[in-house]
């Protein structure tokens, strides 16, 4: 790869990232000059890649000097860093440097991983083997750190650790040294998928695809769970995609590993990886394999499978305020769904339902809204009797307010 050096240039970045530049109390501020900066960078980077790549070098290397003072037990600053990582790692990645410059970029990225307190720069140590680029730079760093990993491994003492260890692993990997790799993570007493994800990528790239899955199955760890299951099902299911396993990715694996913030989201990015599948079976499958049927409801309404919406809003754990909005939203396109979804929407309301305590408004709106579905279907005394049994029946003792708004409302709408 040809390339040259980065010209000067006055990154604004570099003024708001200082050291110990912002206070205990200053997560909120940091994530937005997180952003700013990434945009900046991104920015110069479609007309100047090597200018771009330096400057994510700077702002890498200054991320805990800046940033150690602050209060981080919200997580909301790593999660941004984290961001802010996955979007300029691959600007230093692709950027043409010629081998001298990669070299004095590495140099800075190793310092700040061993002056890192907290770790913010994992990101970039599991993909140092591809930051490296050049076969020359990639086995450097390989065997400056495999001798050390060797000897804290062998010994195995508790607590021992090799600052740099993704370093090692990635670029191990990297230079195709499988078997040193492999040699490497088998002196460990257990197994981990923080550095197991290494070897299983190895025996995939070697056309391994079953070895690669077992190894990757044989790392799970019951007391990391919420984590590790998750990471391992993604990996097992990209390597049988990429096989051209659709078929057993899908059913072995792909109900359980898109993560994002929404059920629809899950949904949207499950339906998307898997485009030949019936998308009204890919969403009955996330639903069983992941519970919590009532928090489906919305996945389930945008995605146009009202019956399985219907079906969601019944369940327990349902939403009174997201039944509302739908019932609002659907009056005159779909006043049967909207009726169905007001009734459920009053009686979890009545029951005990909903994460922020509902008030009388709520179950008005609510009622509102299902005489106004029931009046376009013709059905405003079916929709009475509905609204009266509920109100009648059984509720959660400290839901009376709302019971008692309803009967009002009920007897409001029986006056002439």
């Amino acid at each position: 790869m040809t390339g040259r050096k980065p010209a000067a240039h006055a990154w604004v970045f570099k003024q708001r990232f200082r050291a110990h530049g912002y206070g205990w109390r200053g997560s909120s501020l940091a994530v937005a000059r997180l952003k700013e900066a990434a945009g900046e960078i991104t920015k110069v980077a479609k007309t100047d890649p090597v200018l771009a790549a330096d400057g994510a070098v700077a702002l890498m290397e200054r991320l805990w000097p800046c940033l150690q003072d602050i209060d981080t037990s919200s997580g909301a600053l790593g999660a941004a860093v984290n961001r802010t990582l996955y979007a300029l790692i691959p600007i230093v990645i692709a950027a043409p440097a010629d081998p001298k410059t990669r070299g004095k970029w590495l140099e800075r990225l190793y310092q700040a991983v061993q002056d890192d307190g907290v770790q913010y720069l994992t990101p970039v140590e599991e993909r140092w083997g591809e930051i490296a680029v050049y076969p020359e730079h990639i086995n450097a760093y390989a065997d400056q750190l495999l001798p050390l990993l060797h000897e804290v491994w062998s010994e195995d003492s508790p607590g021992a650790f090799v600052t740099g260890t993704d370093i090692c692993l990635s670029s191990l990997l990297a230079a195709g040294r499988y078997g040193e790799l492999h040699e490497v993570l088998g002196l460990r007493s257990r197994r981990f998928w923080g550095y197991d994800h290494y070897g299983a990528e190895a025996l995939a790239r070697m056309g391994h695809i079953d070895a690669a899955i077992a190894y990757a199955e044989a790392s799970r760890d019951s007391r990391l769970r919420s984590y590790d299951d998750r990471a391992i099902d993604a990996f097992c299911e990209g390597v049988l995609i990429d096989a051209g396993r659709a078929d057993e990715a899908y059913r072995r694996f792909g109900p359980r590993t898109a993560a994002a913030t929404t059920y629809l989201a899950v949904y949207r990015a499950t339906v998307k990886r898997y485009p030949d599948r019936d998308p009204r079976q890919v969403l009955l499958d996330l639903i069983e394999a992941r519970g919590s049927r009532g928090k489906w409801f919305a996945a389930a309404k945008d995605a146009g499978f009202l019956d399985i919406a219907v079906d969601c809003a019944a369940a327990p754990d349902a939403e009174p305020a997201t039944l509302i909005r739908a019932a609002r939203d659907f009056t005159e396109s779909e006043p049967h769904f909207a009726a169905t979804v007001a009734v459920l929407a009053l009686q979890g309301l009545l029951h005990g339902q909903g994460y922020d305590e509902p008030t009388a408004t709520d179950a008005l709106t609510a009622a509102d809204h299902l005489m106004a579905a029931a009046e376009n279907l013709g059905a405003a005394a079916w929709a009475g009797e509905q609204v009266a049994a509920l109100v009648n029946a059984p509720i959660a003792v400290h839901r009376q307010p709302i019971q008692q708004a309803i009967s009002g409302w009920l007897r409001s709408r029986s006056q002439p």
